[in-house]
């Protein structure tokens, strides 16, 4: 049976959401929210429901909703999370929050802490995890196909002109890359960071730190780094993950274009391309989306949920500690 989906902030990654929900046999959109009136009521049209302009009224609508996307965006693309979040919460409802959690950590806390306190399923849209590529992975890992994990590296580059703040980089992109970093090898302890801002184009210095390296070390001894950018281009492709072990190491492209694992102590490799029929970075928003569907339709215990919004807290802590780093000239706890 369809669960009744609402969508709150409806501008570009408001309408992915929808645009997932409204082809998804779980799904039915029964309501729409932007405080921009003019947004809500092109969803509303295009979506055939009603469209709301607070979430405050959409709850006190009566409609029932089973769950919801929190889409809007703000400062650093996590700035207007929070009073949507808490008070689709406060309403029982499980939401699916876009990333970062939040650029503010206290909020973030705060976030899951309430989801936990009503037991609710809160989910964000970590949305690279949610890949045949990176399942396949994860299960190699979990079967010892790589024996004792030792090390990963994780590329995450793309040519981004946006940047509202010094931080925009770091905060907007990198949830993504840590989560990933964290689905393979686990809590991150410690972290060096060296930041540099490029240049645009057409010459001018950044507002933004455009470029990054961060070194890691993980809870189980795990050595990590990851390579970050809003400056690459010329055809180098937009992320990469390898992790490497005492038997073996495995090696994604394009977050789930290609994965390949190559033994130790063999020449012979397994190799696949396009796996599971997905082909490109974009078709990992339905494959999320229709899992947190399962997930609620399923009625799964909060703590179970995938992508959860306490394991996005985990990556934003790695991510003020990075920051941290970097103002201090210091290795960084991460805490």
């Amino acid at each position: 049976m369809a669960l009744n989906v609402a969508v709150v902030g409806m501008g570009n990654i408001g309408n992915v959401h929808a645009g997932c929900y409204a082809t998804d046999p779980l799904a039915r959109i029964v309501a729409v929210c932007d405080i921009i009136r003019e947004r809500a009521d092109a969803a509303a049209s295009k979506y055939g429901c009603p469209a709301f302009y607070s979430v405050k009224s959409m709850l006190k609508s009566g409609i029932k909703i089973d769950c919801a996307s929190m889409c809007t965006a703000g400062k650093e693309n996590g700035g207007d999370h929070y009073q949507a979040t808490m008070d689709l919460l406060n309403g029982g409802i499980p939401v699916l929050g876009e990333k970062p959690i939040s650029n503010e950590v206290a909020k973030a806390r705060r976030m899951v802490a309430l989801a936990k306190k009503k037991r609710l399923r809160y989910g964000i849209n970590l949305n690279h995890r949610f890949t045949p590529a990176a399942r396949l992975a994860r299960g190699w890992v979990e079967k010892g196909c790589l024996g004792e994990l030792n090390m990963i590296n994780m590329r995450m580059w793309i040519n981004n002109p946006n940047e509202t703040s010094p931080h925009f980089h770091i905060r907007a992109l990198h949830p993504h890359s840590i989560d990933v970093m964290r689905y393979f090898c686990g809590d991150i302890q410690r972290v060096q960071a060296f930041f540099k801002r490029g240049k645009t184009v057409d010459g001018k210095r950044r507002v933004c730190w455009s470029n990054l390296q961060v070194n890691m070390l993980f809870a189980n001894g795990v050595l990590g780094h990851l390579c970050g950018s809003y400056d690459a281009g010329g055809g180098f492709g937009l992320e990469s993950c390898e992790v490497t072990g005492s038997k073996g190491r495995f090696v994604i492209l394009e977050a789930c274009e290609e994965v390949t694992f190559y033994s130790r102590q063999s020449t012979e490799t397994e190799h696949y391309h396009h796996l599971g029929g997905m082909t490109g970075f974009g078709e990992t928003f339905p494959d999320r989306i229709h899992v947190w569907l399962e997930q609620n339709a399923k009625k799964l215990a909060p703590a179970r949920i995938d992508g959860s919004g306490e394991e996005a807290l985990k990556a934003q802590l790695v991510i003020e500690a990075a920051i941290e780093s970097w103002e201090k000239g210091k290795i960084v706890d991460v805490r």
